[in-house]
């Protein structure tokens, strides 16, 4: 069986950079486990698989599964979903919104268009949900290869709109490259903590940009070009936080990829103040970048 698939970069309008994602278009007569092998062999952070709507508040349903395991939900494989759909007409020119049905429920996609062709996507993400700050910040710097003096004075804590990540602040860009992603360190933080999570640094640059990374050795991904899922939660800890505010909650851009040679540019708009954030979008672009069938 010839199943077609778009392979997209993600957060980026230039090839060759932004996150690799392969979309699956008619995932139809598909099982779960052959959709897990599939991804397995893409090898990309994610892939993702379009499936008819499952309820009518949706218009489709996507599974979205790394080498390892199935996501609830995630940033990158839904904007370039939605730019992938639009391709492949399933979503009309000129449309103001889709909505996919994910892990965690509906999630609604505001577009915008130039003509015919999509320019730019943005996901609503769930409200935050907070972790109690990590007491132990030297374990935290020695699993990801720095010294405690590499961190900001800020909370290490986890933060949440879908998928949890611990968010780990850094005290400027450079200290964030010198970080080093390592799977038995992750694996001894575990041990040391009870810390399983998802690892996002960043450094902060007034008055509404960051410098990240990702690493999730524990998902398969050793470091991530760009992770929506977890820029929704940075830009909630930057306005709970007091870093960001007012209109500059709504402007807040994270630079990721860089170390990896894949720039990504992430948009990420906060409505609300400390303690009631009640709104939170992540978007940006895609560029269409090979296209293929996968034997299966």
């Amino acid at each position: 069986m010839a199943i077609p698939y778009l392979h997209y970069d993600v957060f980026t309008d230039e090839p060759f950079s932004g996150n690799q994602l392969a979309v699956f278009l008619d995932a139809r007569g598909l099982a779960a486990d052959r959709m897990q092998q599939m991804a397995r062999e893409m090898n990309f952070s994610e892939s993702t698989f379009i499936l008819p709507a499952e309820r009518p508040d949706t218009d489709v349903r996507m599974r979205i599964f790394t080498p390892q395991s199935e996501l609830p939900m995630a940033g990158h494989p839904t904007i370039g979903s939605t730019f992938a759909l639009a391709h492949a007409g399933t979503i009309a020119p000129g449309s103001a919104r889709v909505v996919f049905g994910l892990g965690v429920g509906p999630v609604p996609v505001e577009m915008e268009w130039d003509g015919p062709h999509l320019r730019f996507a943005r996901m609503t993400q769930l409200t935050p949900t907070y972790g109690v700050p990590v007491e132990m910040r030297e374990a935290v710097a020695r699993a990801i290869g720095l010294p405690e003096r590499d961190l900001a004075a800020l909370p290490i804590q986890s933060v949440s709109c879908g998928i949890p990540y611990l968010i780990v602040p850094l005290r400027d860009v450079a200290a964030v490259d010198r970080a080093v992603s390592d799977a038995s360190a992750a694996g001894r933080l575990r041990k040391e903590t009870g810390i399983d999570l998802p690892l996002f640094l960043f450094a902060f640059a007034p008055p509404a940009s960051a410098y990240s990374r990702m690493f999730a050795p524990g998902l398969g991904i050793a470091e991530d070009a760009a992770t929506g899922s977890a820029s929704g939660p940075l830009g909630c800890y930057l306005v709970q936080h007091g870093l960001v505010a007012g209109e500059a909650a709504q402007r807040i851009v994270s630079a990721q990829g860089v170390a990896m040679g894949r720039p990504s540019r992430i948009h990420v708009a906060i409505t609300g103040v400390p303690d009631a954030i009640t709104h939170v979008e992540c978007g940006g672009r895609a560029r269409l970048v090979a296209r293929g069938e996968f034997l299966a």
